[in-house]
């Protein structure tokens, strides 16, 4: 018998354990989901294969609540109902606070980021949901085009992209007149391919 045949009971369990440990890290609320069920199913099998029922109990119970948390999540994920985008002054008190809070993760992902509130011909918006702030998109006109400045989410939605009910579905932007949306070429792991965006030397182009 090798000793893996002879440790893989501990080997489970103890990988089990620590998964549930380093699920419990996560700030991104469906990876967290995800890794939790998956810490979850197999505890269940290593409390099974032990004979310790109330944990199997708890750990299928756990399954289940994880399993409902991620259907939510994946429903709501492209759900206009489940977000909404709010108008701001580019000066907006709140705005500005989230900026600040978010400041030194907001610039790992667009390091050329200077937020000016009295810049002119600036545009900004609050993707929410329910209360509270889940992206901040700001956006500077020129003529019917409008130049992104910064599409920042915050960590808990990071699997998401909520700014795409601020280019496709709040209707905003072409009530502002904007024909065009052109994505700052120094931004950070863009997702904009997933929502129309054609690629354009290092920027992306939606045509509204």
């Amino acid at each position: 018998m090798t000793w893996l045949e002879d440790h893989w009971l501990d080997i489970l369990g103890w990988g089990g354990s620590a998964l549930l440990v380093y699920s419990l890290l996560q700030t991104r609320v469906l990876r967290f989901r995800v890794l939790n069920l998956a810490a979850c199913v197999i505890l269940v099998a290593f409390n099974a294969f032990v004979g310790v029922w109330p944990m199997v109990g708890m750990n299928a119970v756990l399954c289940a609540i994880n399993i409902w948390f991620i259907v939510q999540l994946l429903r709501d994920r492209h759900d206009a109902e489940a977000f909404e985008v709010l108008e701001v002054r580019g000066d907006d008190e709140y705005l500005r606070h989230v900026l600040r809070v978010h400041g030194s993760d907001i610039l790992r992902f667009n390091p050329d980021f200077v937020h000016d509130p009295s810049a002119e011909g600036q545009d900004a918006f609050l993707v929410q949901r329910g209360d509270e702030t889940v992206g901040v998109v700001l956006l500077r006109a020129e003529g019917d085009t409008a130049h992104v400045l910064l599409d920042y989410v915050t960590p808990r939605y990071r699997d998401f992209s909520p700014g795409e009910f601020v280019w496709r579905r709040s209707g905003m932007l072409v009530d502002h007149g904007y024909r065009r949306v052109v994505t700052s070429p120094s931004m950070v792991g863009p997702y904009y391919d997933r929502l129309g965006f054609q690629r354009d030397g290092a920027a992306w182009v939606l045509a509204l």
